[in-house]
C-alpha cells in the first residue's frame, strides 16, 4: 500500500474560495450549442429552444461562470449577426471550424439561458478580424440601460432590460498562427490596452481578461505575457491560461502527473506578471483567469467520419471521457484550489458534447460523463477558506515530469460550519494508498461525506459513461475513513479521486 501524510492547519490559509473559479465554456463550435443547449424541435425543449435535460444537468453541476461564445469562433464572430428577428439573422461560414454558423441563438439567447442556469456570464470579443469600435458597440448594447444606438436596438429586439455583463475577454488565442487574425505580443498588447480602455470609458465597472498564451508549449511563452502586460497593465484586470492533456503514447504515467505541469504553468505566469508589476511599479496585482482548460485527445481526429466542410452543427472533438480522465481532472481542480490566491477564474472547456462534461443526442437523452463528478463535487463543497496542504507522499516516476506524488491533494475549511474538505487523487494504477490528515486546531471528530470514484467490478480504468450506460462511472461511499485524535486516516483504492469531509460532532 503507497502511503501520504498531510498537514492542515486553520492558520495557514490561501485566501477565500474564489466564486468563479468552477466556471465552464460554451461555444459555437461543433455541437455545443446546437443540440447540445439549443435544439428547439427537442421533446424536452422549452419557449426559448433550450434542452430542459440538459438545463437541469446544468443546474447540478452549478457552473458559476460561462464563458461565450468562444473559443476560437470569437475571432471571426460579428455579433450583429446574433441580435434581433431570428428569421432576419444571416447564415455565415465559420471558418474557425469551417461549419455554418446560422446565428439562431445569440446574444439575447446566452443571456436568457444564463439566467436559467443562474450563472454569469463571461464574454469574449472579436479582436481577431474586428477591433476597438466593434467592441465598444457590442458593450454599449449590452449594458447601457436606453438612449444611445446601440441600447435602443437591443429595446427594439425586446430585450428591455441590459444584460449587465461585467466579465469581458479581450480576444481568444491571439498568439496562436492557428487564430484567425493571429498577431504578435506588440500588436495586440497595444490593441487590448486600448480596447480596454476605451469600453472602461463606457462602462468603469467591468473587468477585462487579456490574452495570455494558448499553452505553455508556445515558443513565445513567458515573452508574451511580458509585452502584453508591459503595454496594457492600467487596462486589464486578469491574463488568461489555457491548457489541455491526454493520455498519449501510452504515457499514463505522465498523463496522470498533468497537474504537475499546471501547477508550474500557474506560478510561471504569476511570476511574468509580477516582474511587469514591478517594473512599472503598479500597486494592483494582475490575477489569472485560465479559461480554457480539461482533457482533450488532440491526437485523434478532430471531426467524426462523415463530416463534411460547412455542415451545420458537425460532430465536432466528441471525447468520451474515461475514469482515469476523471481522476486528472480531479488532479486539475486540485491545482486550480491550491492556486485560488491568483487564479480567480476558471472555465473547463466546454460544457456540452465538444470534450463536454456533459453529452447529448439529437431527440435523445443527455447524461453527465466522468469528468462531471469531481467538477460538481469539488464546485459545491470547496467553501469557505482554501487550505495551505503540506504533503509528504510516496512517489512514481514519470517520463515528462520525473518523480510525481502518488497522492495529490487540496482542502478547504468552512469556519461556520466547522467542515473541513477535502479533495483526494490515488495516482497509483495498481496500489490502495493511505493517507493520514494531521487536522491541527480543527475541532472536527466526525465523517460527514465520503464518496469516491473509482473502478469497480467488472470495469477498467477506461471504463466511460456512455448513451445507455449514463451511470457506468459515478460516486460510491468511500468506506475506509476514520477520524480520531485529531488525524483523518483515508485508504484510496487505485486510481481513485475522492472526496472527505470531516466536521465538528
Amino acid at each position: 500500500m503507497r502511503t501520504a501524510s498531510l498537514t492542515l492547519d486553520p492558520a495557514f490559509t490561501v485566501g477565500p474560495v474564489p466564486h468563479r473559479l468552477f466556471g465552464s465554456f460554451v461555444e459555437h463550435m461543433g455541437r455545443c450549442v446546437y443540440t447540445g443547449i439549443f435544439e428547439p424541435e427537442h421533446p424536452s425543449a422549452d419557449e426559448n429552444g433550450f434542452r430542459t435535460d440538459v438545463l437541469e444537468l446544468v443546474k447540478e453541476l452549478g457552473p458559476t461562470v460561462v464563458r461565450y461564445p468562444g473559443g476560437n469562433f470569437v475571432s471571426g464572430f460579428e455579433w450583429e449577426d446574433s441580435v434581433g428577428p431570428r428569421e432576419e439573422r444571416p447564415r455565415r461560414l465559420d471558418r474557425a471550424w469551417r461549419s455554418i454558423e446560422t446565428n439562431q441563438f445569440g446574444l439575447a439567447e446566452f443571456d436568457a439561458w444564463a439566467r436559467a442556469v443562474d450563472t454569469e456570464p463571461m464574454m469574449a470579443v472579436n479582436l481577431g478580424t474586428r477591433g476597438l469600435q466593434e467592441a465598444c458597440d457590442l458593450l454599449e448594447y449590452s449594458n447601457i440601460t436606453s438612449g444611445s444606438k446601440y441600447s435602443d436596438l437591443r429595446i427594439a429586439h425586446g430585450s428591455k432590460d441590459p444584460f449587465g455583463i461585467k466579465l469581458w475577454c479581450l480576444g481568444n488565442e491571439l498568439d496562436g498562427p492557428w487564430q484567425t487574425g493571429h498577431k504578435t505580443a506588440y500588436e495586440y498588447g497595444r490593441l487590448a490596452a486600448e480596447t480596454g480602455m476605451a469600453m472602461r470609458l463606457i462602462d468603469p465597472d467591468i473587468e477585462l481578461v487579456a490574452v495570455g498564451s494558448s499553452n505553455r508549449r508556445m515558443p513565445t511563452f513567458g515573452a508574451w505575457e511580458s509585452t502584453v502586460l508591459e503595454l496594457a497593465y492600467d487596462a486589464v484586470d486578469y491574463v488568461s491560461l489555457h491548457a489541455y492533456y491526454e493520455d498519449a503514447d501510452g504515457d499514463v504515467a505522465s498523463f496522470l502527473g498533468s497537474a504537475v505541469d499546471m501547477d508550474l504553468f500557474i506560478e510561471q505566469v504569476v511570476a511574468t506578471a509580477d516582474a511587469v508589476r514591478a517594473r512599472g511599479k503598479h500597486s494592483k496585482k494582475i490575477n489569472l483567469s485560465f479559461d480554457e482548460w480539461n482533457v482533450w485527445y488532440q491526437s485523434r481526429p478532430h471531426h467524426a467520419p462523415g463530416v463534411q466542410p460547412w455542415d451545420v452543427a458537425p460532430r465536432v472533438i466528441e471525447d468520451e471521457y474515461s475514469i482515469t480522465d476523471a481522476v486528472v481532472v480531479g488532479t486539475l481542480l486540485n491545482s486550480l484550489l491550491r492556486h485560488s490566491d491568483r487564479v480567480t477564474i476558471g472555465a473547463q472547456a466546454q460544457l456540452v458534447n465538444v470534450i463536454g462534461l456533459l453529452r447529448s443526442e439529437p431527440g435523445g437523452d443527455a447524461w453527465k460523463q466522468t469528468i462531471a463528478h469531481p467538477f460538481e463535487q469539488v464546485r459545491r463543497l470547496a467553501t469557505g477558506e482554501v487550505l495551505r496542504v503540506a504533503a509528504t507522499s510516496d512517489k512514481y516516476e514519470s517520463d515528462k515530469y520525473g518523480d510525481v506524488d502518488v497522492v495529490d491533494a487540496s482542502a478547504t475549511w468552512d469556519e461556520d460550519t466547522s467542515t473541513v474538505s477535502l479533495f483526494l487523487a490515488n495516482r497509483d494504477l495498481a496500489d490502495s494508498a493511505k493517507v493520514d490528515v494531521s487536522l491541527r486546531g480543527f475541532d472536527v471528530s466526525k465523517v460527514v461525506t465520503a464518496k469516491v470514484l473509482a473502478a469497480t467490478e467488472g470495469q477498467d480504468r477506461h471504463t466511460t459513461n456512455l448513451e445507455g450506460a449514463h451511470d457506468a462511472v459515478g460516486l460510491r461511499p468511500l468506506q475506509d475513513v476514520t477520524v480520531a485524535e485529531g488525524v483523518a486516516t483515508v485508504v484510496l483504492p487505485p486510481l481513485s479521486w475522492a472526496v472527505v469531509q470531516v466536521a465538528k460532532a
